[in-house]
């Protein structure tokens, strides 16, 4: 076990102790499971740290386009497509939970902005990020499960001309670093989280600044109290 242990820790940059509960046959399965995942990663093509895993089911298009660091781990499922200007970046030690789809254009006739993740950020499962005008996250931050991020919006303004034919707008998305964002919570674009905010959930970001150390909550989200 000290020996997993070490192993872990190396990977993650920081001190890493299984629980003893933990039997020796989960581990063991655990292993050859992240094994198979290395392998896909090794297999990938993608620009890449020394590290990167990759589960099983995992479609990934225009793969040029995304950088990962070491560490990282792509989840069973994922549906990403890094077509777009600035591509796909995720930092070192980021995880993507099973199912979370990315994709960075929503046409072809004008690409998207991309995305970019600091380091040792966990991305829940079941989560969804359009990331045509841009999303930043950053380090240290945590999102839930079935949390989406829409970094566009329709113009409506013309009553003669349908919604879909009017085109759209980005402002994009910013979340700090050392963030919260709670389990369904609805992220809208022009939305910048600071450092240090926790989002309680179910809530709706719209846009709009929010301002550090906060916790937010509601439709739309609105400030409940500061961390102290």
């Amino acid at each position: 076990m000290n020996i997993v242990n070490k192993i872990l820790s190396k990977i993650k940059g920081q001190d890493y102790v299984i629980d003893n509960n933990v039997s020796l046959f989960y581990l063991l399965m655990l292993i050859f499971s992240r094994f198979l995942m290395l392998i896909r990663g090794y297999l990938s093509f993608i620009k890449s740290g020394r590290l990167f895993f990759i589960g099983s089911g995992v479609t990934i298009k225009a793969r040029n386009l995304m950088k990962v660091g070491k560490g990282v781990t792509i989840d069973n499922d994922c549906y990403i497509d890094a077509l777009s200007k600035d591509g796909i970046l995720l930092g070192n030690n980021v995880s993507l939970g099973k199912r979370t789809v990315i994709e960075c254009s929503g046409s072809l006739k004008h690409l998207g902005k991309g995305i970019k993740v600091g380091e040792s950020v966990g991305l829940g499962r079941d989560c969804f990020y359009g990331c045509a005008g841009g999303i930043e996250i950053g380090d240290d931050t945590i999102i839930g499960n079935y949390v989406s991020f829409h970094s566009e919006n329709h113009n409506i303004s013309d009553l003669q001309i349908p919604i879909r034919l009017q085109g759209v707008n980005h402002k994009g998305i910013k979340i700090g670093k050392n963030c919260w964002i709670g389990a369904k919570v609805t992220v809208l674009d022009g939305a910048i989280v600071k450092d240090g905010c926790i989002i309680a959930a179910g809530a709706v970001v719209s846009a709009g600044v929010y301002e550090e150390n906060g916790i937010y909550g509601g439709i739309p989200a609105r400030l409940l109290k500061k961390r102290e």
